[in-house]
Formats: C-alpha cells, structure tokens, sequence
C-alpha cells in the first residue's frame, strides 16, 4: 500500500436497474452449485455498468451506505458497525453483490488500536502468527488482508525495507507460509492458482507488490529495478510461486518499474507471467493511485493510465479521489472497442471467484463472534514467543572479557538509556494505526522495553531510566550495567552519542530498534553487547525474556549488516561481500535455568525422579521453575 494512513473500503458499483428474478432461479444464490456455475449465472445478469462497478475500490472516507446501494465496491477499515452499514447498502443494490472490505495487517492487525503487533517473524511461527491475525481482523469485522508483503529487499537504503523479510529469495520463499495461516490449508487436492479461503475465522490474502519493489537502483522507492529477466525470476519471483500454490487470493501490484516499464503497465508480467504462465486464478489489484502513476506526474494523461492498467491486467483498481472519472474513462474505452469486453469480463470474473469462496454471499455481514479474540493474552504471548527467537545476539562481550550477557536480574542499580527505551510507537515501527507509525505510548496498548525491565528485575534493583545520560553522570552513579536502547527514526548521531556517553562509562548492552541494518560499526568497540531486536511490536517482554537469561538466544540475521553505507548494495554472494556480519549470523546463549540444571548434575537428577513420581498424581510438572 502507499503512504497513506487511511484505511480502505470495497464497494462494489451496481446501479440498480431492475427488479431481481426469482431466488429460486438465481444460481449464484446457491451454495451448493459449483462456484464456476454461480460466477457464469451472475455475470449473465450483469449489466457493463455493474461490472465496472466489480472493479472499483473507494476509499473509506469517500464511502457511504447510499454509494454502495447505488454502485456496490470492494475493500476497507473502521469496525464492525461501520462494516455492516457498508455492506447492508451493497446488499440492497440490484443484484445484491456483497462487498469485500479490506485493510493493511503487515504485522498484525495494525490499523486498529489494542491489537497484537507481531515483529520480524521467525518461520517456524509465521503460520500461527497468520492465523492469529485473520482471527483479530475478523473481530473487527473485516475480511480482507494487504498481506504478506514478499518483496525481498536487495538493498537496505530501501526506507520500505523494514515491509520485506529478508534479502534472500529463499527465506521470503519460507515466510508465505503466512498465507494457510491468514487463510486456511488448501486442500491437497486444488487446482494450482486458485484461490481458498476457509473458514470465518479467515480472511482474503494478498501478495505483494508484484513485482521487484525491493530490488530498485539505490533502493529509492518506487523506482527501477534494473536487473535481467533470470535475475528478476530468480530472486523477485521465487515467494509469488509458492504463494500461488498456497491458494493466495489476491496479489497487489508494484509501483515501480522493470527495466524502465512501470508494473501498472505491464502486460508481459502481469498477464503474461502472473496470470498465465503462473497460472494465477485470483484477483490482481492495483496499489493507492496506482494507475495514476503509470504517468510522470501522476494523472498527467489518466484516459491512457485506464487503458494501459487495464490492459495491462490489473482487475482491481484503488481509486481514493476519482471513482466517477474512472468509471467514465473506463465505460467509454470499453463502448469504443478500445478495450474489449472480454478484459472487463475476465476482471470480473476473478473478483467474483475471490468471493464466492471466502462465503461472502452466504454471510456477507461481519460475525461478532471473535470480538474477545482482538489483542488476546494468547496473541500476546505467541508475540511475545516470536520476539525472543527473532532477536539476534552480534555481540556478547569481547574475547578477552566474559559475556555480558544474560544480565543478573538483582543488581544494585541499573541505567536504562535511549530514546526507544520506552516508546511503544517506535518499537511497533512502520505501518502501526499510520503508515509511517507514530512515536509515544498512547497509540495502542502493548508493553514498551523499560517496562518489561521492570517487570523482569528483582524488586530490590534500582532502575534509573534516561534517555540522552552525559558520560560524567554515567561515571559518577556507579551502575552495575546498562541498557541501551536505540533504533530509527531519531537522528543517528543523536544515539550514536549515547552509546559513547553510556558505554564507555559502564558495561553496556546496545538493543538496536529498526527494520533493517543500520550504521553501527564506529560503536561496535566500545559496545560490550549487542543485539538486533528489529521492530518487536508490542510485546517487549519478549527482548527481557532473552536479556535475563530466562530463554536462550536463538535468532539468525536475515539480512546482511553491512559495515559502511558505501558498500550497497551488497548481498551475500556478491564478489564484494564483506559484511560486519553475514547473512544467517547470530551468538547463542543458554537460558539460566538450563544452565544452572547442567552445573548441578545431582539436583537434576533428583528433579527427574521428583517429576516422574508426581507426574502420575497429575501435577508437580509446572513447579519445575519455582523449585530451580
């Protein structure tokens, strides 16, 4: 999606012209005919208007129960209430298509306050992390997800780069398993390409930005990727194939270019590719404005960008301004022979499909049910799971000294410093209530790093929270250990100041915010530990779950950490590869308990015996931590 915070609406545009036949003859009414059977049965009824009207995706704020009797759209966001009354005015158009309706869940269910922020997902999770949130995005009654993101960053340089999972086109590959996890487990049996979503507790996915958005010169966004037709398959392809075969539903177009041709504009690889050698059955939709800018300046020659999206293959189109001029340009192009009916009827046919099999014409209202579901504890600690095996040790002291890491918990006192310390917005980053994120702790509920500290230490250590300490204050307080933590979006020389101030004062550990690799060499020396927490979400029990030793270290880096910005861009298996860290780095550690278990081999053996016995009386196995 584009830099936006708005969130979106579908209707569907179908002016209400006659009365409607009989249910009993109306096919597509029936749940029990083949869904090919439904699609062909509604279409003959269609008049051009309506089905241009299939194609058309408002903008929330342009939405209104009156426009979506009069036309009938499809995608948005503002709650179950505002979804039902949406959807009763689509429902009450001619033919009584329901709308889908739609929002951005990148990390969670993002837009909406007190729900789940999920960080940088470790694959083994990813699948429930998806399915957790289908679930909080049907509790606010909405079905439809701008997710997963699959672009695979090439360059860090990238500001969207915090949107994409790694640099390599394998481990992007890995991560769509997000897709059974938003939408269901396609049966072995389906049809390569189209599209399955089972279930109320699913929602529609969507693949995006198709394709090479990670890939642009100097990883300026929405710029060109410059690269040959082996490289652009090889590296940028490689996630929309799995996804496909996953049964995703939608797949979202980029707005940058290949070679030069913008992908708004591109038939060869949105028809060609996507949809027939792919063989893709879902909907293709464009992004915000999308096909507005097929043109330098956007808009500069709109009557040709409907041509060129349209025939390029684009079903879909994001219209936030102008829905009546691109119904006009569009219904004059198609009179005129310039774009044939059987495009609109292929576009159509595809949004269609994509609804008859989520159930939308069966129970086109949203369902209350999963209300309770928003922000659960359960959601929480399965986000809480994913920050700890996501966060990366580079550093844990240097050869000559002993690891820093984990921290003791009872200490006299304690400095916790930086400006990420305790801000949940800037720990949730990117596409949190806003497109950009916001800083502060008001936006959404969630537990910032300093809190979990708190939470985590013993009751009689002394904690001193600063953002910005100067070098003699850190000197003169004699704290037994430091907490750095810094990250994006503040100014680097800024923080860069406070790990000198602090490090070289105490004995530091430096938790790095951000969504990719940043400037961190000129520090390392004077950083006694270091880790990469990316962008945690919410649950920042999870980093103090790996600081204090109660869980290990496990995560592996998913992207190279390049040492000085003039070496980009550089991925691993360039000739130029030479990295402060490589691609799949990371330093382990034991949990605390584990390791006290293996120092005391008497103890441990008496706990097994202990466990054995009062396991079979059904209970004693949960005391195991207190008794450690």
């Amino acid at each position: 999606m584009a830099k936006v915070s708005v969130i979106w609406v579908g209707l569907l545009l179908v002016f209400g012209l006659a009365a409607m036949g009989e249910a009993a003859s109306e096919k597509y009414k029936d749940p029990k005919q083949p869904i090919n059977i439904r699609i062909r049965d509604l279409m003959n009824r269609m008049t051009l208007a309506e089905k241009i009207g299939q194609m058309v995706q408002l903008e929330r704020a342009n939405a209104t129960p009156e426009i979506m009797k009069d036309f009938s759209i499809a995608t948005a966001e503002d709650w179950i209430n505002m979804v039902n009354e949406f959807q009763k005015g689509s429902l009450s158009s001619r033919l009584g298509i329901p709308m889908i309706y739609g929002i951005d869940a990148v990390h969670g269910h993002n837009n909406v306050y007190n729900a789940t922020i999920f960080p940088t997902m470790d694959p083994e999770l990813v699948k429930r992390i998806g399915a957790a949130t289908a679930i909080e995005v049907r509790a606010t009654g909405i079905s439809y997800a701008f997710a997963p993101c699959i672009a695979v960053c090439r360059d860090p340089r990238w500001g969207r780069c915090y949107e994409s999972y790694s640099e390599d086109p394998n481990i992007v590959r890995a991560m769509t398993e997000i897709i059974p996890g938003l939408q269901g487990e396609i049966p072995a049996n389906s049809r390569k390409g189209v599209p399955y979503v089972n279930g109320k507790d699913k929602v529609a996915a969507c693949a995006k930005h198709f394709v090479g958005d990670g890939g642009t010169t100097n990883g300026i966004n929405e710029n060109n990727t410059v690269i040959d037709r082996h490289g652009l398959l090889s590296i940028h392809m490689p996630a929309y194939y799995s996804s496909i075969i996953k049964g995703v539903a939608t797949v979202m177009v980029s707005y940058s270019s290949w070679n030069g041709k913008k992908m708004h504009a591109n038939h060869e690889l949105v028809t060609g590719f996507l949809k027939n050698t792919l063989q893709f059955r879902g909907f293709v939709i464009s992004d915000w404005q999308g096909i507005d800018r097929i043109t330098s300046p956007p808009h500069a020659n709109y009557t040709y960008s409907v041509q060129a999206g349209v025939q390029a293959g684009i079903d879909m189109v994001m219209l936030p301004f102008n829905h009546t001029e691109f119904i006009d340009i569009l219904t004059n192009l198609v009179e005129s022979n310039v774009i044939p009916m059987s495009r609109i009827d292929d576009a159509v046919r595809r949004i269609l499909r994509v609804k008859f099999s989520m159930g939308l014409f069966e129970n086109p209202l949203a369902d209350l049910s999963f209300v309770d579901q928003l922000g659960s504890q359960a959601h929480r600690d399965l986000a809480r799971e994913a920050v700890r095996k996501s966060l990366v040790l580079l550093k844990n002291g240097d050869e000559a000294d002993a690891p820093l890491l984990p921290l003791p918990k009872k200490a006299n006192k304690i400095l916790v410093a930086g400006t990420h310390a305790h801000d949940l917005g800037y720990q949730c980053g990117g596409w949190t209530i806003t497109w950009q994120g916001l800083s502060g702790n008001n936006h959404t509920t969630g537990t910032t790093i300093l809190s979990a500290i708190s939470a985590a230490v013993d009751p009689s250590t002394e904690i001193v929270f600063t953002e910005n300490p100067d070098a003699e204050f850190v000197k003169s307080n004699n704290f037994s250990y430091a907490v750095v933590v810094i990250g994006e979006p503040p100014m680097q020389r800024l923080q860069g100041y406070t790990i000198t101030n602090v490090c070289s004062g105490v004995k530091c550990v430096v938790v790095v915010i951000s969504g990719r690799p940043v400037v961190i060499q000129p520090y390392l020396s004077s950083i006694h530990a270091l880790v990469a927490a990316w962008l945690p979400g919410t649950e920042g029990q999870g980093v103090t779950d790996v600081l204090f030793g109660d869980y290990g270290f496990t995560g592996k880096l998913p992207r190279t950490w390049f040492k000085t910005v003039d070496q980009l861009p550089m991925n691993s298996g360039d000739p130029h590869y030479d990295p402060l860290f490589p691609i799949g780095f990371g330093l382990t550690t034991q949990p605390i308990v584990a390791k006290n278990i293996c120092q005391k081999p008497l103890l441990y053996v008496f706990l097994l015996l202990w466990l054995s016995r009062v396991s079979e009386k059904g209970f004693g196995l949960a005391y195991i931590w207190v008794l450690l």
